[in-house]
């Protein structure tokens, strides 16, 4: 009896064991339809911006907009001139991690990326978390705020 309890011991630690090694896959989230429009804005606008695409960018940007940089902060129109100019040349945003809240009228992104920019001639590569602001007028999004916060660590 004693050694059919010990089999039986060693029999249940090794199905526990294996079943410990088999990672379950992360539960994606469900976004609803305004959460994943704003996901989808935001995704077009990256392309825009790496693209230069000022003539889709400017009704997205709304008049009051505001833009914060690691170099400083400024609005709409600063913000049109750099990017058609290629003073900030966004080449390609990997996004790793996306998140969307909706307070009211007002949509709050956050994307955690690795961006890859061409700044003031030089080709650079920095880990953000870049948050948006979403502002619904007249049936349309529009981009009140992005700020970016370089991340000390370039975990994804």
């Amino acid at each position: 009896m004693k050694s059919l309890i010990t089999v039986l011991c060693i029999a249940f630690s090794m199905q526990y064991s294996f079943a410990q090694d088999v990672k379950t896959p992360p539960v994606e989230k469900k976004y609803s339809e305004t959460e994943q429009q704003i996901i989808t804005l935001s995704k077009n606008k990256w392309q825009w911006m790496a693209d230069k695409d000022v003539e889709k960018l400017t009704p997205l940007f709304d008049d009051k907009s505001v833009f914060v940089h690691m170099g400083g902060s400024w609005g709409k129109k600063q913000e049109l001139d750099i990017i058609k100019s290629g003073g900030i040349h966004y080449k390609k945003a990997d996004i790793h991690e996306v998140s969307v809240n909706i307070i009211g009228n007002t949509a709050i992104l956050l994307n955690k990326i690795t961006l890859l920019a061409v700044v003031g001639g030089n080709e650079v590569t920095n880990p953000f978390i870049v948050t948006e602001v979403y502002v619904i007028e007249n049936g349309a999004w529009k981009l009140g705020s992005l700020s970016f916060t370089k991340l000390l660590t370039p975990e994804h």
